[in-house]
């Protein structure tokens, strides 16, 4: 038996054009449909993306598919109808065949320098075998390979870079030779300059980016990713090295103070943001919303931040960026203007994947 027709009205982000909007199948339509059953009325937005999250992943490494399936469901009930997965260590594809959960877009496992990242989680590597598991790795992924760019060097005390540049500018070129786009973690500033030299895509965190990195990614619209409630435990970070190690304490401090700055610096020379989470670990999933609200309190305009969220992280994506006539049937009806009141976000009155309310 075929889903009845939903009509669905109220304003319709980006522009907020007040329309009815009918479901039909698993895609938009204005042409009004004839019998349609009225579903809900209210703010309807574009699927919300997480630009930055990781299913599968737990506080001690992989979880089981029952673990993942549960994460994956709070993220889709916040409103998170696509996800770019910034690294798991499990296979996660079967995720893609469940049509009540949310797309998703996997950059594969980690890769990391050995024992420089945190335990369980990444393909540890030296720099002989970094291209080789980037290869491998784009291979496995949907286009994307996620490197981790800079850790805590136990032997230096600091941040410093996990690979020579030499290193990472092949492995970079090795993915793209394989179709695959590169994005790094990097909270310090010395790994960025030859990561971007190298014609990187997308940088993770990005607390230490300096002016000249920006000037460079706004002319190439390599994309930043700020993940600002990972970035406010930096102080929790900076405490538990204090006394171990006092330069990483300090790099740690002085990147907290500074983010707000490097992120508008960021804004305002037109470097491409996107909004994400880092669900995973020890992060709950389910909360894109506090990302959202939390680019905004750093000073992004609120229109800005939630389209880092929606409409503008689905085109970055290849995804269709509004719900234009005959787009997927992917969106999340709010009870008041999220554009006024970010915390409306919170409360998504109704969640709409591949035409099916969810």
């Amino acid at each position: 038996m075929a889903a009845p027709v939903l009509k669905f009205s109220g304003p319709v982000l980006p522009d907020g054009e007040r329309r009815e909007l009918f479901v039909v199948g698993d895609t938009v339509t204005y042409e009004p449909v004839a019998g349609a059953e009225r579903a809900v009325d209210g703010w309807i937005v574009p699927g919300l993306v997480d630009a930055h999250c990781h299913l599968g992943l737990g506080e001690h490494g992989a979880i089981s598919d029952e673990e993942t399936e549960q994460q994956a469901i709070e993220d889709r009930d916040g409103g998170t109808l696509l996800i770019r997965d910034c690294g798991s260590p499990v296979d996660t594809r079967w995720v893609q065949e469940r049509e009540d959960l949310p797309r998703l877009i996997r950059a594969g496992r980690h890769i990391a320098r050995t024992k420089r990242y945190l335990r369980n989680y990444a393909d540890e590597v030296e720099p002989a075998d970094l291209s080789a598991a980037v290869a491998r790795e784009a291979q496995r992924g949907d286009g994307w390979v996620k490197l981790v760019g800079d850790w805590i060097s136990r032997d230096d005390g600091d941040l410093t870079p996990s690979f020579p540049a030499a290193d990472f500018a092949a492995a970079i070129a090795t993915a793209h030779e394989h179709g695959a786009k590169v994005t790094a973690h990097c909270f310090g500033r010395d790994v960025l300059t030859g990561l971007l030299d190298a014609g990187i895509d997308c940088i993770e965190h990005g607390t230490g980016l300096a002016e000249e990195h920006l000037e460079l990614m706004a002319e190439r619209q390599v994309a930043l990713v700020p993940t600002v409630m990972q970035t406010e435990k930096f102080p929790e970070y900076a405490w538990s090295g204090r006394e171990r190690f006092p330069a990483y304490s300090r790099t740690m401090t002085d990147l907290f103070v500074h983010r707000r700055a490097t992120l508008m610096a960021a804004y305002d020379a037109g470097v491409p943001l996107y909004a994400g989470s880092d669900n995973g670990g020890v992060s709950r999933h389910g909360n894109l919303a506090g990302e959202v609200i939390g680019l905004a309190a750093m000073g992004l305009p609120r229109e800005y931040a939630l389209g880092a969220a929606s409409w503008r992280a689905r085109e970055w994506l290849g995804w269709n960026a509004d719900l234009a006539e005959g787009a997927p049937a992917d969106f999340v009806v709010y009870d008041a203007d999220p554009l006024a009141d970010l915390s409306v976000l919170l409360r998504p009155a109704c969640v709409v994947l591949r035409g099916r309310v969810v």
